[in-house]
């Protein structure tokens, strides 16, 4: 399958699962209100973060060498029994001071951190399986499959007037039960280890282990540092932000998470001249739907923001700022991949290291000094830091180019997109449609999507290559 149509396959499955996403956090925000909300997405940082000291990297460890194709099955047992010799400390911690978790979070939640990060530690195992045996393009609508079990048993238990419980409840039930199916689809056999496997295993993640702490730091240092010093109204606005932000960057995940495997395997054969093609396709296309969100989120932010509630349009101002770190982020990421793949992680460390330093500090100066919005511009501050590191120790090694023309057929698309929607804004503001936000605000960015791809389609021959190569027809192209 070509790698492009595997990032389509990735893609499409995440949009999918961010539109079953979507209409479920409308139905608990409108339910239950952002407070709620925000002890939920408090809850969730929380055991992404005690997630962080069971993974310690491994994860994407038992990607890299099981991708290699070397006794694959023995590198998967090695790492089950990694992680449960590194998960058992963590649920016994949250267990014996489940008090003090309860009073960080402000609801009784410790025993629903223990058992949702009982089965996060299971369903990371199975998608390592997937991901480290090139089945991406099975990963992906598998990973659909997961939001959509949660939304369905978090939105039934939410009817049945569970409110909280009900969330955290149907999210394990959902995560459980795909993972199961996951492991049903790998297959894959339970081979007695060697001591060599399990050396592999830490010889990578003594150093990816940092690439999992900025994962985390990005995507909810801020929440944590808004634990402590703001109200769960005002996060429960900001995790909704965050959340349209990382939809947009799901084209570039896609092809992060598409991309890694093949990097590792035309690496570990060097060929350095398709791993720089690879990068250089990566960078291209990174920012495509982040872009054009950036130039959206600057015009019709607050109606989209209005969708999920009353009051919600407060936080338009942190959602543009949100999209424009998560744009940087996911340059950095597609930088970090290719260092990984390449069998680098001392040098993705070190980049690491960097944006979780400035993350941290920048985030309680900047929350502590100006609220929310601090928690913002600390994350595309933090970003920018770590793209500088990720560029430097890439390019040494790789000697990518930038693709400044297509970065920048991509923004004037986005711009002659955010003039036309802003006049269709303008417009429809007189008119009778714009009393049903819902409807206006699909309207809005239907006709936005249609001619940023439209514009980009007309003004960049590459990405007319790129559109048609991957497309299961042939599509004549105008001067071939």
């Amino acid at each position: 399958m070509r790698l492009g149509q595997t990032s389509a396959i990735y893609f499409l499955s995440k949009v999918l699962a961010s539109v079953v996403g979507f209409l479920a956090t409308i139905y608990f925000t409108r339910t239950l209100g952002e407070e709620i909300y925000g002890f939920y997405s408090v809850t969730l940082a929380l055991v992404s973060w005690l997630g962080l000291v069971k993974t310690v990297g491994f994860g994407q460890a038992i990607i890299k060498r099981m991708s290699e194709e070397d006794n694959p099955h023995a590198y998967f047992t090695a790492g089950i029994l990694v992680k449960g010799v590194l998960t058992l400390p963590v649920i016994l911690g949250v267990f014996l001071f489940r008090d003090h978790v309860n009073s960080y979070v402000g609801q009784p939640v410790a025993e629903f951190v223990i058992l949702i990060l009982t089965v996060s530690v299971f369903r990371e195992l199975v998608s390592a399986a997937l991901k480290g045996t090139h089945r991406v393009h099975i990963y992906a609508p598998l990973n659909t499959a997961k939001q959509g079990a949660q939304s369905i048993a978090m939105v039934a238990l939410v009817f049945l007037g569970w409110e909280l419980t009900g969330m955290l409840f149907g999210y394990a039930i959902g995560t459980f039960v795909i993972a199961i199916i996951g492991l049903w689809i790998a297959g894959p056999k339970i081979v007695l280890p060697q001591w060599n496997h399990i050396v592999r295993l830490f010889d990578f993640a003594k150093f990816s282990w940092l690439g999992n702490m900025r994962k985390k730091t990005y995507s909810n240092m801020d929440i944590i540092m808004l634990g402590i010093f703001v109200p769960a109204g005002p996060i429960g606005i900001y995790a909704v932000a965050y959340t349209i932000g990382s939809f947009l960057g799901t084209f570039g995940d896609a092809m992060r998470g598409t991309l890694f495997p093949e990097l590792s395997k035309q690496s570990a054969s060097n060929d350095v001249s398709m791993v720089r093609s690879l990068t250089n396709d990566a960078l291209s296309y990174a920012g495509l739907l982040l872009i054009p969100g950036i130039v959206g989120a600057a015009v019709i932010g607050d109606r989209l923001m209005l969708v999920y509630g009353d009051g919600f349009e407060v936080g338009a101002q942190v959602l543009t700022i949100l999209i424009v770190g998560k744009l940087i982020y996911s340059y950095n990421n597609q930088l970090l991949n290719t260092l990984n793949a390449i069998d680098r992680p001392d040098l993705a460390f070190r980049a690491n290291a960097v944006f979780i330093a400035g993350n941290l500090v920048l985030n309680v100066v900047l929350i502590y000094s100006i609220g929310w919005v601090g928690a913002a511009i600390a994350t595309a501050s933090s970003a920018a830091i770590g793209l500088v590191f990720g560029f430097y120790y890439t390019r040494r090694h790789v000697g990518f180019r930038i693709p400044l023309g297509e970065i920048s057929r991509q923004c004037l698309a986005a711009l002659i997109m955010g003039i036309a929607v802003y006049g269709a804004r303008a417009v429809g503001e007189t008119h009778p449609i714009a009393a049903y936000n819902e409807v206006f605000v699909v309207s809005l960015v239907g006709l936005g999507a249609g001619i940023y791809f439209l514009v980009l389609l007309a003004i960049s021959s590459a990405f007319r290559t790129t559109v048609s190569r991957n497309l299961p027809f042939d599509v004549p192209l105008a001067g071939n």
